[in-house]
């Protein structure tokens, strides 16, 4: 049988291109070979408060950018998380499976809850809902960064949990991690991952920036010092994150891009990676104002909810026969 992948993306504010490099252009290259589920997660970003207007037009923007991005809802099932009831209620099902000590444990929410008074529970307890979004539909593998690495752990050990108490059922799942392109950086602060939620817009490469806008943002990206267009991350980590943007967006290996800039400063580099990524994205944007105004997105949105709807009440149907609980009649 054809293995299946699960990934998904919050729609808690513009999609980055560290989100497209790290993620969705991934998600392209895997529907050609698996059975594939790619939500838009709006369940997980509600562990945080959102403005529903924003909710909204968020959650558009992420399932328009899937598919400006080239995945084909054709052959991958796109959908909202919230649109498919079986993710919450096996959620429910893994909170009573998972620890306290597993999830105060978790490192994403030590970082996202320290300095705050007060941090809602659904926060603490998304890593259960996380593994039941894979769980669901028996994925094989899971896209992750490193930061995620974590909570597919989590994961594995609530497939193992499970099947040792009601019988074998749950694939446990592994992690799918390409090795380049997996973390791109901010433009600020080589030392953290680019993230649409920095308060900082320099920070990031939005994939709906206007060209101006990027070029004004790649201009004024820190570069270490020096004047040397060299790829060495442990030494050079702000040029670097730059020379890897530019070998993603343009095709070039990391050396062709170090040749053809050996003995420049960084001002022509840094002019040169701003028309790279304006001309890389400027497609994309085109295919997503033409999807967002075709009025095409929510039949989209409706048939993959539909398709994942079958294979998730399948497999909840499992779950709860196997734990006891009784049928509806």
């Amino acid at each position: 049988m054809t293995k299946k992948v699960l990934s998904g993306i919050q729609p808690s504010g513009s999609l980055t291109l560290g989100n497209y490099i790290g993620a969705i252009k991934n998600f392209v290259k895997l529907q050609k070979e698996y059975e594939c589920f790619f939500m838009v997660v709006d369940l997980h970003a509600i562990t945080v408060t959102q403005d529903p207007a924003a909710l909204r037009e968020n959650s558009e923007s992420v399932a328009a950018l899937y598919l400006a991005a080239g995945i084909d809802p054709a052959i991958s099932n796109v959908y909202m998380q919230s649109h498919v009831p079986q993710h919450a209620e096996l959620g429910w099902i893994m909170t009573t499976l998972t620890a306290m000590g597993e999830l105060e444990r978790m490192t994403q929410f030590k970082d996202k809850s320290s300095g705050k008074d007060s941090v809602g529970s659904g926060l603490f307890v998304y890593p259960s809902l996380m593994a039941a979004d894979i769980l669901i539909y028996n994925a094989d593998l899971v896209p992750v960064g490193e930061d995620q690495k974590q909570h597919l752990e989590l994961t594995r050990d609530l497939a193992g949990r499970f099947n040792h108490r009601f019988g074998e059922f749950f694939t446990v799942p592994e992690p799918y991690i390409p090795e380049v392109g997996a973390r791109i950086m901010s433009l600020d602060d080589a030392s953290k991952k680019m993230s649409k939620s920095n308060p900082n817009a320099g920070s990031y490469i939005a994939l709906l920036d206007p060209p101006d806008v990027i070029r004004k943002k790649i201009s004024r990206a820190t570069t270490d010092s020096g004047r040397e267009v060299v790829y060495d991350p442990a030494n050079k980590p702000e040029i670097s994150n730059l020379m890897s943007i530019y070998a993603e967006c343009s095709g070039m290996s990391l050396q062709q891009i170090a040749d053809r800039y050996e003995g420049q400063m960084y001002g022509g580099f840094k002019k040169d990676l701003g028309e790279v990524l304006v001309a890389s994205l400027e497609p994309l944007q085109q295919k997503y104002y033409e999807i967002r105004s075709s009025g095409t997105l929510g039949d989209i949105l409706a048939e993959g909810a539909e398709r994942a709807r079958s294979v998730a009440a399948q497999n909840l149907a499992a779950v709860k026969e196997r734990m006891g609980f009784l049928p509806l009649r």
